[in-house]
């Protein structure tokens, strides 16, 4: 990790994975789907907190070390000279501490549509028909309202990582912010990844949108989500109607915050399909 890190974040089937394939091609930069990474810092905050009686002996600044080690100590067997991003949706609550760990660091958070997102969710749990899907516990019961509302909850899939997005967003290190729109990827990507790298003073690579390839089926069909990390080879908006049913879809049509007029704090950069 010796040329720095970045991170992937913001809300689900919003493009992250795909994003994270397109910048793996270049052979400068590590990408992927969401690291365990995340779930480990967590941990290591708990175990460096008051709540272990050990505590007292564990000052700020070796605190500030033992976290930044954990990222250098995980990437440095994978690898030692790319710039690595980082996926995680946890990585928006920890905008103060990752300011201070990697003050040269960039959230990348990718957006899209809520009402959307439920959809693609949705079309997701109806492709495995025959296959219980651990986003909602395995459950083969409920309805589409059951689940979109699970989803919705701030514990749920979606509502947590919207939640997480608001506290970055309108929070004080809100400069360190670059949220990509869904469409602005699928449909004009590179300009998209121009702008991308321009913002992070990366020298361009030129990247192969009609063979972009991502799959994790292990961790997916573990899931009973198969399919929810693959990558379709060609980068292309795709339009179709929704499968929700028509209040469920216009429920979260006022929720893409990030568009209101005059909400954008100074200093973070939004690239968005106009």
């Amino acid at each position: 990790m010796r040329n720095g890190i970045h991170f992937i974040s913001g809300l689900p089937r919003s493009g992250s994975t795909l994003l994270a394939a397109i910048l793996r091609q270049n052979p400068r930069f590590h990408a992927g789907m969401t690291s365990p990474v995340g779930s480990l810092y967590l941990a290591l905050e708990g175990a460096l907190s008051r709540r272990n009686e050990a505590a007292v002996f564990i000052d700020e600044a070796r605190r500030r070390d033992v976290l930044r080690g954990l990222f250098g100590n995980y990437y440095a067997a994978i690898e030692t000279d790319k710039l690595v991003f980082d996926t995680n949706r946890v990585w928006c609550t920890k905008l103060p501490a990752l300011s201070q760990l990697f003050p040269q660091a960039r959230v990348v958070c990718c957006v899209r549509s809520i009402s959307w997102i439920m959809d693609s969710i949705e079309r997701l749990v109806r492709h495995n028909a025959f296959e219980p899907s651990g986003m909602f516990g395995f459950d083969p019961g409920g309805t589409v309202f059951t689940r979109v509302n699970r989803l919705a909850t701030s514990d749920g899939m979606v509502g947590f990582a919207l939640d997480a997005l608001k506290e970055a967003f309108f929070g004080e290190q809100s400069d360190r912010l670059v949220l990509v729109e869904y469409q602005a990827l699928a449909r004009a990507p590179e300009a998209t990844l121009r702008r991308l790298y321009e913002v992070l003073n990366e020298p361009y690579f030129p990247h192969d949108f009609d063979q972009v390839e991502y799959e994790a089926d292990d961790f997916d069909m573990a899931l009973g989500a198969r399919g929810l990390h693959r990558v379709r080879r060609k980068v292309a908006w795709i339009e179709r109607n929704t499968v929700l049913p028509p209040e469920l879809f216009a429920r979260f049509e006022n929720d893409m915050f990030w568009r209101a007029p005059g909400v954008v704090p100074p200093g973070l950069v939004m690239i968005r399909a106009d």
